[in-house]
């Protein structure tokens, strides 16, 4: 199995590649998990995937210049847009598959910290839709 180190990874949203401005990347994909046991279930719980959901967390480091990361994310506060990660900024292929969907900028936070600390942010979107695992 070969073991990677994140360097170069590749974040787009709303068609816009913003790798520059992330330093961390988590994408979630789970489902809710349904009861289905009966008498028959021999004693054992017995369990179905429900509801298929994933969440885009990533982490900033904030720029509040002109066209930089702030008024980028805010003017898509409260809409639904594309996204596309991969592991590495590399072309898309086997060894480094691409995940795509749509998300919900639910939130945004401009100013967040501390005296001394850098200007950077965590957020979490919310899919919206399927996610989509593809390597062409």
């Amino acid at each position: 199995m070969a073991k990677s180190v994140l360097l170069n990874s590749y974040i787009a949203i709303n068609a816009g590649d913003l790798s520059a401005y992330c330093s961390k990347i988590e994408l979630k994909a789970e489902c809710e998990d349904q009861d289905v046991t009966t008498f028959a279930s021999g004693g054992w719980n017995e369990r179905l995937a429900g509801l298929r959901s994933f969440e885009l967390g990533l982490g900033f480091k904030q720029d509040v210049a002109a066209a930089a990361i702030d008024s980028i994310m805010f003017a898509l506060l409260f809409t639904v847009v594309t996204f596309e990660t991969r592991l590495s900024n590399a072309v898309v292929g086997t060894s480094n598959p691409k995940y795509t969907g749509s998300i919900l900028i639910k939130e945004w936070t401009p100013i967040n910290g501390s005296v001394g600390d850098v200007a950077e942010l965590d957020v979490t979107f919310p899919g919206s839709g399927a996610l989509v695992r593809a390597t062409a």
